[in-house]
């Protein structure tokens, strides 16, 4: 049974906690059974990692990646098994776009974690440690936002590069650029703009050479049109070719993140229902902010997967 007014979206990088799913580990054996089907993949104890590990570990690009897209399959799959409604659209941010063409059957789980790990790798090599820099900047309009970067460049990088909710812009690029746009946000008129725990300049055009490099191995993996459409960071729309979604997948290493965007036009379509499938509540919160009419629902805990089966299915 599908809801043509449910939409399910899966995180990105900066969700994942030490003991994050252990909860949902007692009562769920879809969550033990996909971390093992991921720890083979990879070639070591990716759950003894995020249970026993420390943060500084799942910290890292290249682990992060495949961490997260375990965890948000692993709950699908919990939803799924117990009965959970089918959603009408898809999306993911930024990593979580993976998350979301795994669910929607347009690649195979493996293969996904396999992937994400390489692009974590290419992502964090592209820009020497300390080179790169991202900042979130709150309480600026989105154009004021790209103005300030536009000035602030001086024949370096840096831009807009997640628009997640209004009022809310993350920026990135050279550490020195993003410092000048900092204060050039400031001076606009920002409520407030700070640096970012993150040490590469993700969703820019530093990005481009990390994309090149994992083109050729997205193109070596099979893709399918996906079951239930899947809405894209890069242009906040669907795609059915299985060629063009790999595509958008290689330029979105380098795009900014359309998330305000990917919002609306699921809102657009009809979506009143999100489920924020993954550790945290992050996208839940932003949903709010960007269209009050849609209820949200995070799933990370054996309680909020209950309570959301029940929400959807009155």
């Amino acid at each position: 049974m599908t809801s043509e007014r449910l939409a399910f979206v899966f995180p990105g990088q900066g969700s994942q906690q030490i003991g994050m799913l252990a909860d949902a580990a007692k009562e769920f054996p879809e969550v033990p059974a996909t971390f093992s089907e991921a720890s083979e993949a990879l070639g070591y104890d990716l759950w003894d990692l995020c249970q026993n590990g420390q943060q500084a570990d799942i910290n890292l690009t290249e682990r992060t990646q495949p961490l997260l897209l375990t965890a948000s399959v692993a709950l699908y799959r919990a939803w799924v098994a117990r009965g959970g409604i089918s959603p009408a659209r898809m999306a993911g941010h930024s990593l979580g776009e993976w998350s979301a063409l795994v669910c929607s059957g347009v690649l195979a789980f493996p293969d996904a974690v396999r992937l994400v790990r390489e692009r974590g790798r290419l992502m964090q090599e592209a820009v020497p440690a300390g080179e790169g820099a991202m900042a979130a900047v709150i309480g600026l309009e989105d154009a004021a936002v790209e103005a300030a970067c536009a000035e602030s460049a001086q024949g370096e990088v840096v831009a807009a590069v997640n628009y997640n909710s209004h009022g809310q812009v993350v920026i990135a690029g050279s550490s020195a650029a993003v410092s000048r746009a900092i204060e050039a946000c400031k001076a606009a008129g920002a409520k407030r703009a700070m640096p970012l725990p993150v040490s590469a300049p993700f969703h820019t055009e530093l990005m481009r050479p990390a994309a090149e490099k994992l083109a050729p191995q997205i193109d070596a993996i099979e893709f399918r049109s996906p079951e239930v459409p899947v809405v894209h960071n890069v242009h906040a729309k669907t795609e059915s070719d299985p060629a063009a979604i790999k595509q958008l997948m290689v330029e979105q290493i380098y795009s900014p993140v359309r998330w305000t965007a990917c919002v609306q036009a699921m809102a657009g379509e009809g979506i009143n229902t999100l489920i924020e499938c993954g550790p945290g509540k992050v996208l839940a919160g932003l949903a709010k902010r960007i269209d009050r009419q849609i209820t949200a629902h995070n799933i990370e805990s054996p309680a909020q997967l209950q309570e959301a089966l029940q929400a959807t299915a009155d």
